[in-house]
């Protein structure tokens, strides 16, 4: 499909590719990989045209139809369906010719060519993708001018994906997608039938859909067979297998070299001795290897609170007086919390963690939490309200008054910004260096809650994988809001679903949520069957079905004590509530004490209970 022969290319005189060459077959899905800057983005240029090699050339297979999203995102009067019905061009030209041609044997080319292209599905097609991508039956009927620029972006690709291109060239096409979105994509790539290469830092999405990975390194092109984890340990063998065969060369070189010094200047060993020279000209200079500079940061860790940090008691939020966008709210968050936010755009997500950072008050309701309790929040909207004349160094000294620079330093230090990087000038940063930089300034007095709504969108796979290990190591709790199901699947120990107006805890798992998605995003085929398990239920004994809901019921609420029974047990084992003399720790040892108790008679009654509702299906059943 596409053949790459030693191109190079250079800009504002950096060598971006150097005699670079790799070979895509047919039919392969193949993801690029690369440290930022090193040119992936330039590589998908130089494939579709828009910037030419300096040298080499690019061959893509004769009349193959390209494909990629647009850089603008569409906008006018016309409704989401039709933009994306209208981005097939040919099917458009052949159902305007059909409607004037009079010619019987051009009228049936027409319609031939139209039942190839599937034109008679078109529209079922192109409200299945804009469904996966999160846009219902309302929302494809309204004009695109009605959504704002992330969303209308999701149209674009929609656009594209709908056209079906032979060879179909994706950049970080998740940056506008939520984590919803973000599993139909990776379904999407994997059943696509034709070729595509695709440019991205999501580590799921690579592992999952792709069948190889072409990585841009030191100006070269290299392809591996497999997915990203596979790609990975071989470049970690490759590296290594390198490592022993410059030690191995070194230390030939080095002996040769002890001979010439040696012998050189005798006359019976002058012979062996200009051998020997010419035995280390051939060996030429060692090879050399430029390791990827891994990078680390953590956060600070707070000082610790009694649990709960907040809890909510039937609380609503919302941005207008008798409009709340959540309501019954009844939640509780305690030190040790991962929490993962899950939910479509648009649901309240980004809501919920602004009434947990303080920034929102609730309208209804009640929200308790510690006097002394600190939240850090990361927003990617942060990111535009930095100084662009500033520097690291300065924003924080700013969030530092009286305090020694050298101290401030290190606090740039601990998310890896070295002297050079702490004195550049925000605009000249990258995304990922502006986004570290925000993480340093969030977590600067130690918060007990860290808020991260959709932290990796600037980040490299490598730099993702410093941040698990940062919010890993960090021992506060921490709420996040991501598409990047790696991240959570890392690091939350919890669901939350924002779905219906409320929050609730979803029992489910990553992969369970991933089918509830596609499931509820798929067309009418699905919706049929959801009729029928619709009709199964009603057909069935309706007190067999009563008793299975109880006891569903009661399957969550024996979860739920089980995991707070657990919480407490941790809480009870701190030394802290055990000094003797210290009065505060002694009323805290009794209040703990005697709600673990109450939980732990709660929990006795419920599994009695259910153990006798089991039974009464077993009869019902029988």
């Amino acid at each position: 499909m596409l053949q790459i022969q030693d191109i190079t290319y250079r800009i504002a005189g950096k060598t971006l590719l150097e005699g670079a060459s790799a070979r895509v077959p047919a039919g392969h899905k193949v993801g690029i990989v690369g440290k930022n800057g090193a040119g992936k983005s330039t590589l998908l240029k130089l494939i579709t045209g828009e910037l030419h090699c300096d040298e080499g050339s690019l061959q893509i297979r004769r009349k193959a139809k390209l494909g990629q999203v647009a850089q603008e995102a569409p906008g006018g009067a016309t409704s989401l369906l039709d933009t994306v019905l209208e981005a097939d061009h040919e099917m458009q030209a052949l159902e305007k010719a059909a409607e004037t041609e009079t010619d019987p044997e051009k009228i049936a080319d027409i319609h031939m060519r139209l039942a190839d292209i599937e034109a008679h599905t078109a529209e079922a097609r192109a409200a299945s993708i804009l469904s996966g991508l999160g846009f219902d039956g309302e929302a494809q009927r309204r004009p695109c001018s009605s959504f704002s620029g992330g969303w209308r972006m999701r149209v674009a690709l929609a656009c594209t994906l709908f056209t079906k291109p032979d060879l179909l060239l994706l950049d970080e096409p998740t940056n506008y997608l939520d984590l919803e979105g973000v599993m139909w994509l990776e379904n999407f790539i994997k059943t696509y039938p034709y070729t595509i290469i695709i440019v991205s830092h999501d580590r799921d999405l690579l592992n999952s859909s792709v069948t190889a990975i072409l990585h841009l390194d030191q100006q070269k092109l290299k392809l591996y067979t497999g997915n990203y984890d596979n790609f990975e340990k071989l470049r970690r063998e490759q590296l290594a297998h390198r490592k022993a065969g410059i030690v191995k060369q070194e230390a030939a070189q080095k002996h040769l070299q002890s001979f010439i010094d040696r012998f050189k200047a005798k006359a019976s060993k002058a012979k062996q001795a200009q051998s020997r020279v010419k035995m280390l000209e051939r060996m030429g200079p060692l090879d050399s290897i430029l390791e990827d500079k891994t990078f680390s940061f953590e956060f600070p860790n707070p000082k610790p609170l009694a649990p709960p940090l907040f809890t909510l008691d039937h609380a609503q939020v919302g941005y207008e007086a008798g409009k709340p966008i959540l309501t019954r709210l009844n939640l509780r968050l305690d030190m040790d919390d991962r929490i993962a936010l899950l939910g479509q755009n648009g649901n309240g997500k980004s809501t919920f963690a602004k009434l947990i950072s303080g920034r929102l008050d609730i309208m209804d309701g009640a929200m308790k939490k510690s006097s002394k309790l600190d939240v850090g929040y990361f927003a990617q909207h942060q990111l535009d309200e930095l100084n662009m004349d500033g520097t690291p160094l300065s924003h924080l000294k700013e969030r530092m008054p009286n305090v020694p620079e050298s101290r401030v330093r290190a606090k740039l230090g601990a998310f890896s910004f070295g002297s050079d990087k702490a004195m550049t000038r925000v605009e000249d940063l990258s995304g990922g260096e502006k986004a570290r930089l925000l993480f340093a300034l969030m977590s600067l007095n130690a918060p007990h809650i860290l808020i991260l709504d959709e932290p990796t969108n600037h980040l490299d796979v490598e730099s993702r994988e410093a941040l698990i290990h940062a919010i890993n190591g960090y021992e506060g709790a921490v709420i996040m809001i991501s598409h990047d199901r790696h991240l959570i699947e890392a690091c939350a120990d919890r669901l939350w679903l924002v779905h219906d107006g409320t929050v609730n805890p979803y029992d489910g798992d990553m992969e369970d949520y991933k089918k509830l998605i596609l499931q509820s995003r798929a067309t009418s085929r699905k919706k049929t069957k959801k009729t029928d398990v619709v009709q199964k239920v009603k057909s069935e004994n309706p007190e067999l079905t009563s008793l299975r809901k109880q006891r569903e019921k009661l399957e969550k609420k024996i979860k739920r004590l089980t995991t707070d029974i657990a919480k407490y047990d941790r809480a009870l084992k701190n030394p802290k509530l055990y000094v003797h003399g210290d009065h505060k720790a002694a009323a805290a040892l009794k209040k703990f004490t005697a709600e673990k108790l109450d939980m732990t008679l709660d929990l006795e009654e419920f599994e009695l209970e259910w153990i006798e509702i089991e039974e009464n299906i077993e009869v019902l059943k029988a």
